[in-house]
């Protein structure tokens, strides 16, 4: 296989980032914007050592499921990469994403596992509460909005409809005032200018919302100006708040963060439940979806009232907190200090007072725990996408919680991490895949293992 050849190619699967997946000659191709089932002829783009990436030159056979992508910058921004399928299709192809990580990386029969459907939206758009929009120059005027996939040119958004609504308009005044002002766009190749990002996050139950403006520098003329315009422009904003990143990096965030107007921190509610959410702590970006997460985790955790329950990777508390009622006793931990302080303030702020709280890792804790006699009965994991440490799989398999409920965001990761565990004396129960990400390519998943 060479760049620029051609050949027709039929759509066996979807991909992990929501690709088409084909194979010429044994040679696995994965195609952006293809749909299974579809025949189309593809031109190769890229060629790597053990597989091939290429686009569509024509679509010979279309799938019943294609449909007309709504957003006008769809094929060009990197954000969505499902739009031009049915939602119910979506949802079908995010299971059998999870089945092919299980068929690949594991021995076990799923016919053995209550394997569930997705569970999808009723309203599949507009549901993200936090938009982080790079702000940059074209033609001399400002722009705001994504970078385009596997490139740097920032695409113009002037409205992203799976976004809240609110996060829009915030994003088009930020803009408009940024250009009225004439305040400096921060350009990557001279490192010159100011403004790098602006990041909104918005609360749907509580309708607070936060605007964060991301600068290369702390100060800069017209700072306090461009401060009071947007509390002219936006008069219920609760929080404005500036986040110093002075680095050539492609991380949104630097290290230093100043309140300029309103509170800290913004409220959000999740079911009885309410957080204070700063700037750059972690919260789940669909809270529609969050709960019908959570509540899949609750499921399966079978509390009785009499469980004593860790949660790892407890960030802010979340998933620990909605199980707590049902909880003889929770104890969680986070590698993160501030997401320790504010868990502990949530579970306070909420009556919950059989929750300890601890800064640390859980393969570190566990064992420390273990021998004084405490052992967990059920373990709640939601961890990064690169999985579980294997220090902790070890911890598990060696204080043997008698049931483990694993919320993943990456199929790939929890398929090996299930292999490990259930080599080990785990026995995989359930599996639960849930749509946090309608439009987009990853669909997170809630396994249920049980001690043998």
């Amino acid at each position: 296989m060479h760049k620029g050849q051609q050949f027709p190619l039929t759509i066996k699967r979807m991909g992990i980032d929501g690709e088409g997946v084909g194979f010429y000659k044994r040679n696995v191709v994965f195609v952006p914007g293809a749909i299974p089932g579809e025949v189309i002829v593809c031109e190769v783009t890229k060629v790597h050592e053990k597989y091939a990436t290429g686009k569509i030159v024509k679509l010979r056979t279309p799938s019943k499921d294609r449909k007309e992508a709504p957003c006008p910058v769809y094929w060009e921004c990197g954000g969505c990469q499902l739009q031009h399928m049915s939602y119910e299709a979506q949802l079908r192809e995010k299971k059998d994403v999870v089945r092919q990580a299980f068929e690949r990386y594991t021995k076990l029969h799923l016919d053995a596992v209550d394997f569930h459907d997705t569970i999808g939206m009723d309203e599949p758009w507009r549901y993200r509460n936090k938009s982080q929009m790079r702000v940059g120059e074209r033609d001399g005027k400002v722009i705001a909005g994504l970078y385009s996939t596997n490139s740097h040119k920032l695409i113009d958004v002037p409205g992203c409809i799976v976004q809240h609504p609110k996060t829009d308009e915030i994003t088009q005044v930020v803009k408009t005032l940024v250009a009225d002002l004439r305040i400096p766009v921060y350009d990557e190749r001279s490192k010159g200018g100011v403004i790098r990002t602006v990041v909104t996050r918005i609360g749907f139950e509580t309708g607070q919302y936060q605007v964060v403006l991301v600068t290369a520098k702390e100060n800069f003329t017209k700072r306090d100006l461009l401060v009071e315009r947007i509390k002219e422009e936006l008069p219920d904003v609760t929080s404005i708040v500036q986040n110093v990143n002075p680095k050539k990096t492609s991380l949104i965030f630097g290290d230093q963060t100043y309140v300029l107007y309103g509170k800290e921190k913004i409220e959000e509610k999740l079911g009885d439940l309410s957080f204070h959410l700063s700037a750059r702590a972690f919260f789940q970006l669909n809270p529609i979806q969050t709960k019908k997460l959570y509540d899949a985790a609750k499921k399966v955790a079978a509390l009785t009232g009499k469980e004593k329950v860790v949660d790892a990777y407890c960030g802010v508390g979340t998933i620990g907190l909605w199980l707590a009622d049902k909880a003889a006793e929770l104890r969680g931990m986070d590698v993160i200090d501030e997401s320790i302080k504010d868990a502990r303030k949530n579970a306070k702020n909420h009556g919950i007072d059989h929750a300890l709280y601890v800064t640390g890792k859980a393969e570190t804790w566990l064992p420390k725990w273990e021998k004084i006699g405490w052992v967990p009965d059920v373990v709640v994991v939601d961890p990064p996408r690169t999985g579980l440490d294997r220090s902790l799989i070890e911890t598990f398999l060696r204080t043997k919680p008698k049931r483990i409920v694993y919320v993943s965001c990456n199929p790939s990761t929890l398929a090996k991490n299930v292999n490990d565990l259930t080599n080990g004396g785990y026995k995989l129960k359930s599996l639960q895949p849930v749509d946090m990400f309608p439009q987009a390519g990853q669909v997170e998943c809630v396994a249920e293992l049980v001690l043998k």
